[in-house]
């Protein structure tokens, strides 16, 4: 009983471990939340997939003989007692009760009422008359009760084998044996080898499959520590529509997938509807609806170079394909579009999270393997009072994003700020707004002087350094040239010469009058010298502005054969009737002796002495005082 109560606790320690870390999640993500040392460390444990891992079935085949043995050895002796009433027990022993009740001198006793109340009370009954002439009484209740230790000891033992059936211990031993090997290689699942492979005949499983609208299979993948199995299924799915139901903010209400089941062994194929909750089973196999995700989404993406106006240019693309641009030794991965995005965009004040639109993520890689993740947003956020198109760039999938914010126009658009952009890489327009800038700065007698070609050449140089590195260069620049007690002064001189400078370019470009530069048109080129600066620390030569989308969405099953899952059930159908029993049912023995020479003794013992049974035991003595006096 030790033994399996300490199996008991290191199955509550595991089964604990394996509820707060999540199981079957592929490596690359446990090593972006671990980091490398506590990976390695949980991986050599087993704790990824703790209720699959050799231990943890160790641990449950122990507590299985364990509790067996309990069960062998006091089964016996509760099912003896059931059936035997204690009728040798003579008054010494009657007298060393703890709870016994003495009546002196007591003759004529009429046994009948007592035995009649007894009845009337649920005893079970046996009497006997001794040699002596004393008549003994016997009586029992809540008999039962010892039948609950059984019911949940069984309950355990019947768990545990569920446990193991649903452990899957056939391919650990051919795995331990060398007869099936995880696949960790991306490849097709037609081209998975037959060591990696498990057959329509293996009793349990827990596999994925994921299928696009108008696709079908009929394997499954089993995740497997840094791989997967594949598995054979003994029927074909395939997924004949899916849908979305979302509520007014555009948040996943519910989603169901029709499927089509098609088997040999049918006269027609089966088709049902599945959602979350609500699965199909067929030939012992249970498909749930798990989760969604893209499959294979047409993009329309138009391509600007951020600081070549001429190059830009439009293609084709979709989700999980990849595009190279030869000219630039780049290429697009396409990972996953998003048709609805909930979020809130004013943190921290009392407004619901909203619905932005469309969103890709993809990876731009470069000639020699290397490559940054992107997430681009097809519309205009609104952000503290402004319109601004949002682009996130990281490095590394631990990182967070880095987002890059290009205001919009009047109309909603980016065409503005690529206009401003291109102006500010213009160089004559920069020199002609510079001469311009040196002509309004110097007085009529001073037009021709030193001092207004120092000026123009001066804010040449401020306007050509910041469009070819943007503020960073600029900082360069003064870190570089500028005395340290100069600096300040130097900072504020040329922010002012730039805003001028950038509004000057502004005008030119898009053939604004000084009367309608509002408010509105100044923080727009506030706005788009932060944008463009922000553009050298982007990673790459492109802005990625989502023209049009054919959505096209897969639906993730969850396929399961679990023969345990009955044990599993009805073992915990035995635990629960077996605690109620020894919770709520009462052990109640009585002995009743009646002496010949007179006088009456009356003995109460229960397997559980507590409030209940004092209580129980005053009434007994107040109910036979009465009969018997």
């Amino acid at each position: 009983m030790s033994f399996a109560v300490s199996m008991l606790v290191f199955l509550g320690i595991a089964s604990i471990m394996g509820t707060v870390l999540k199981q079957n999640e592929p490596y690359e993500s446990y090593i972006i939340k671990l980091g490398q040392f506590w990976f390695v460390y949980f991986e050599n444990i087993g704790l990824y997939d703790v209720y699959h891992s050799i231990w943890f079935l160790i641990i449950l085949l122990f507590l299985v003989l364990s509790t067996t043995l309990c069960i062998i050895k006091s089964t016996p002796a509760i099912l003896k007692d059931f059936s035997v009433f204690k009728d040798s027990l003579e008054e010494k022993s009657l007298l060393s009760f703890t709870h016994h009740f003495v009546i002196k001198n007591k003759k004529d006793v009429s046994t009948s009422k007592v035995l009649q109340y007894l009845k009337q009370s649920k005893y079970k009954i046996k009497d006997k008359l001794k040699e002596n002439g004393d008549f003994l009484i016997v009586a029992k209740k809540g008999d039962y009760q010892p039948i609950g230790y059984i019911l949940t000891h069984i309950g355990v033992v019947i768990i545990c084998i569920g446990g193991l059936l649903d452990g899957n211990l056939i391919f650990k031993a051919q795995e331990l044996l060398g007869y099936k090997k995880i696949e960790t290689l991306d490849i097709p699942a037609s081209k998975v080898p037959e060591v990696s492979r498990l057959n329509v005949s293996n009793t349990s499983f827990r596999a994925n499959m994921t299928l696009a609208e108008g696709s079908s299979d009929k394997v499954a993948y089993v995740r497997e520590k840094d791989g997967y199995l594949v598995q054979e299924l003994p029927f074909k799915i395939t997924l004949k529509d899916f849908r979305i139901y979302h509520y007014s903010t555009g948040m996943p209400k519910s989603f169901e997938s029709d499927i089509v089941i098609s088997d040999p062994d049918l006269p027609q194929d089966i088709t049902k509807t599945i959602s979350v909750n609500h699965p199909f089973t067929y030939k012992g196999i249970a498909i749930y609806q798990s989760d969604f995700q893209d499959g294979g989404t047409k993009l329309n993406i138009k391509l600007q170079h951020l600081f070549n106006s001429n190059s830009t240019r439009n293609i084709d693309g979709r989700i999980f394909d990849k595009v190279k641009l030869d000219k630039d030794q780049i290429t697009y991965e396409f990972n996953d579009f998003r048709k609805f995005n909930i979020l809130n965009l004013k943190k921290g004040e009392k407004e619901k999270p909203r619905n932005v639109g469309p969103s890709v993520t993809y990876k731009v890689r470069n000639s020699s393997g290397q490559a940054r993740e992107y997430l681009s947003y097809q519309y205009a956020m609104p952000i503290e009072g402004r319109s601004f198109f949002i682009s996130g760039m990281r490095e590394t999938p631990q990182e967070e994003f880095k987002y890059l914010k290009i205001p919009a126009d009047a109309k909603g658009s980016i065409d503005e700020f690529m206009l401003f952009k291109d102006a500010l890489q213009n160089k004559i327009l920069i020199e002609s707004v510079a001469k311009k800038m040196a002509n309004q700065s110097a007085s009529g007698a001073d037009k021709n002087s030193n001092v207004q070609e120092s000026f123009e050449t001066s804010v040449n140089k401020l306007m050509t350094l910041f469009a070819q590195g943007g503020f960073s260069n600029i900082a360069q620049n003064i870190d570089k040239n500028i005395p340290a007690s100069e600096k300040e002064k130097a900072v504020q001189t040329y922010l002012k010469i730039i805003d001028i400078a950038s509004s000057e370019i502004y005008k030119a470009k898009l053939n604004v009058a000084d009367k309608d530069l509002n408010e509105t048109r100044i923080l727009f080129i506030q706005d788009a010298l932060n944008a463009y600066s922000d553009l050298f620390f982007y990673g790459v030569p492109y802005y990625f502005d989502l023209i049009s989308y054919e959505q096209k969405e897969a639906s993730g099953l969850q396929l399961t054969k679990s023969p345990g899952q009955f044990w599993v059930y009805l073992g915990s159908l035995s635990l629960v009737l077996g605690i109620f029993s020894m919770i709520y049912l009462h052990e109640r023995k009585l002995w009743l002796l009646i002496k010949a020479k007179g006088g009456v003794i009356v003995a109460l013992s229960s397997n559980r002495q507590n409030i209940d049974f004092e209580n129980d035991f005053k009434k007994l003595i107040q109910e036979i005082k009465k009969i018997i006096q």
